[in-house]
């Protein structure tokens, strides 16, 4: 639970996001994309060759699927992905992959 720690440390318990912006409180989904366009530019050409067709979706499912496999419960997953139900109706299920 190394995340929680690092957001219960940074004294703004009231804080739900991870990533923020110097402009707002949080980064947008655009920027977020933005963002990794970007480090992807960045590589060398073999670590370029490792990644091209990784998406920032990728990462997410990847994270979500690691995040069960280490025991938290689907409401923990969705907290810290930012999953909001839609008529009651969590997305969750269609982001974490199953073995």
């Amino acid at each position: 639970k190394p995340l929680y720690a690092y957001l219960q440390g940074t004294g703004d318990t009231g804080r739900t996001y991870v990533l923020l912006s110097q402009r707002s409180e949080r980064l947008t989904e655009e920027a977020i994309h933005y963002w990794f366009r970007k480090l992807k530019t960045r590589a060398t050409k073999s670590q370029r060759e490792l990644i091209e067709d990784l998406t920032f979706l990728d990462l997410r499912h990847d994270f979500a699927h690691r995040a069960r496999e280490a025991g938290w419960s689907l409401a923990e997953v969705a907290t810290y992905l930012g999953d909001v139900p839609n008529n009651g109706v969590s997305a969750l299920q269609s982001t974490v992959r199953s073995n």
